[in-house]
């Protein structure tokens, strides 16, 4: 089963064009949706999640009419939204149990055992009797996960779920997705380039409510081979660099900066070819719709 978005469109009531004329197949596994922070992704997951309304466009999970037919979609559909609450006072158990209850478990028996095989698929039965407000912030983004696993949903949308969580618990969780991610449609939607080239076999850039590219990310590295070069200058000479070269990223490193720049000859003879990372491609990307954006509004 695909999810099939087509021609969808939305702008807030203050005139920001969130998404633009969207088109996006998503199949089966895990794909990741990637944009800096306001490029569209919230929106576009709150229209999945049925959520949030479009403007035009239309949005079908197989047969399934996503714009017209929520309560369908509700059926398949888990959730974990960027920030969701808890009652720091229930338990774990507690909770997953009230939410098993709106999902529709009616059988008490069935219900306790579904209940204790999302703790333990996501890791958490040993502290299933711990209260939720002393949970850290990995262990309740677990715990969003097994009530988003809660009726053997179809489709999952995960929207920045490992924003602020530790290294550990980082991986912890990816092997979690990945773990659900292999029969069903899961969608990552995060600004952190790791998530998606660890994660997902497919994937999509958004900036500004455009999608900029779709496809797999290792033909994205493939096709940038021979295009990402390297340099390092000194802080002062940065600005200088900036103007004259398509400079996608730069960091600090032992008092001095090595910068990165995309090009498809090399720029000068003090840069030097770089194998390109993931990280590459999505600043380049970036870069190009925002000096399109720029040039456009002049």
């Amino acid at each position: 089963m695909k999810l099939t978005i087509s021609n969808l469109s939305k702008t807030y009531p203050n005139g920001t064009e969130a998404l633009i004329n969207v088109n996006l197949e998503i199949s089966k596994g895990m794909f990741g949706l990637l944009g800096p922070n306001g490029a569209g992704k919230s929106t576009l997951m709150r229209i999945i999640a049925t959520l949030q309304e479009a403007d035009e466009g239309s949005v079908k999970f197989g047969e399934i009419d996503i714009i017209n037919q929520k309560n369908e979609v509700r059926k398949i559909l888990g959730y974990l939204p960027q920030e969701f609450g808890v009652y720091p006072k229930m338990t774990a158990e507690e909770m997953l149990d009230h939410f098993a209850l709106l999902k529709g478990v009616n059988n008490t028996k069935e219900r306790k055992e579904l209940v204790k095989a999302l703790l333990h698929q996501t890791n958490l039965y040993q502290i299933r009797r711990r209260k939720l407000g002393s949970y850290s912030g990995g262990m309740k983004q677990r715990f969003g996960i097994a009530q988003a696993l809660i009726g053997n949903p179809q489709l999952i949308i995960v929207d920045e779920p490992t924003a602020g969580l530790d290294p550990a618990e980082r991986h912890r969780f990816h092997n979690l997705l990945s773990e659900i991610g292999e029969n069903i449609i899961i969608i990552l939607s995060t600004h952190i380039v790791e998530d998606v080239s660890d994660l997902c076999s497919s994937m999509a850039i958004i900036n500004q409510g455009k999608l900029l590219f779709t496809g797999s990310p290792i033909k994205m590295i493939k096709e940038a081979k021979g295009k990402v070069w390297k340099t390092t200058i000194e802080k002062p000479d940065l600005p200088k660099y900036q103007d004259n070269y398509n400079v996608i990223s730069s960091r600090l490193f032992a008092g001095r900066v090595i910068i990165k720049v995309f090009s498809d000859l090399q720029p000068s003879v003090e840069f030097e070819s770089s194998d390109p990372e993931m990280e590459d491609i999505y600043f380049s990307q970036i870069k190009m719709s925002e000096t399109v954006k720029t040039a456009e509004s002049v």
